[in-house]
């Protein structure tokens, strides 16, 4: 188990005297030691740095791939940072299982696109993006006047007509970036029901 966790050059410390991180590799170990068939963590890397946390999560991985961990934790992107399968459990009910990824696709429903047209006049841009059929909306971003945020009808791809306006209208299409669901707003949209 020392190897496993790496506490090799801290083996002969008392535990009080370690560090946050080596403290957390202790309890690994010794959660290990039994070659349990499951292992549950709470919050492993609470209260520690990132370099600590870096460490610890690799030694998660590690573990998970011989044996089954359930990770415990309400820091999103160390959930997602670690783990293979997410489930998300609201008043004891499991709300939503799946990869990060199968997550957001589910949570996502209709493409998002951010897009920055130059060449042409903000209303101009903002109609004609409007009419085309792939797309169900379009924002004006207020931020940026010739951005937008285009909303595309459930099930259809919008960049492919949005170019093809560009270039019918001489427009320079200076940015085309999906907009990505984030694991927090997964969450926030499972559980606020």
């Amino acid at each position: 188990m020392i190897r496993t966790t790496g506490l090799n050059r801290e083996k002969h410390k008392k535990i009080g005297e370690l560090s946050k991180g080596f403290q957390q590799r202790v309890g690994l170990a010794q959660a290990l030691i039994h070659d349990p068939e499951v292992l549950i963590l709470d919050e492993p890397t609470s209260g520690l740095d990132p370099n600590q946390i870096v460490e610890i999560r690799d030694l998660i991985r590690k573990i998970g791939r011989q044996k089954t961990v359930i990770l415990s934790s309400h820091i999103l992107a160390e959930v997602e940072a670690t783990c293979d399968r997410i489930l998300i459990i609201n008043e004891g009910k499991i709300v939503a299982d799946g990869t990060s990824e199968e997550l957001r696709r589910q949570a996502q429903g209709n493409e998002i696109l951010r897009v920055r047209i130059e060449g042409g006049d903000r209303n101009s841009v903002h109609n004609k993006l409007k009419k085309l059929p792939t797309i169900g909306m379009v924002n004006i971003l207020p931020e940026d006047p010739k951005a937008f945020e285009i909303q595309s009808v459930k099930g259809e791809q919008s960049a492919k007509s949005i170019f093809g306006l560009c270039v019918e209208n001489g427009w320079y299409l200076s940015q085309l970036t999906p907009v990505e669901t984030r694991l927090e707003d997964v969450f926030r949209k499972v559980t606020l029901k």
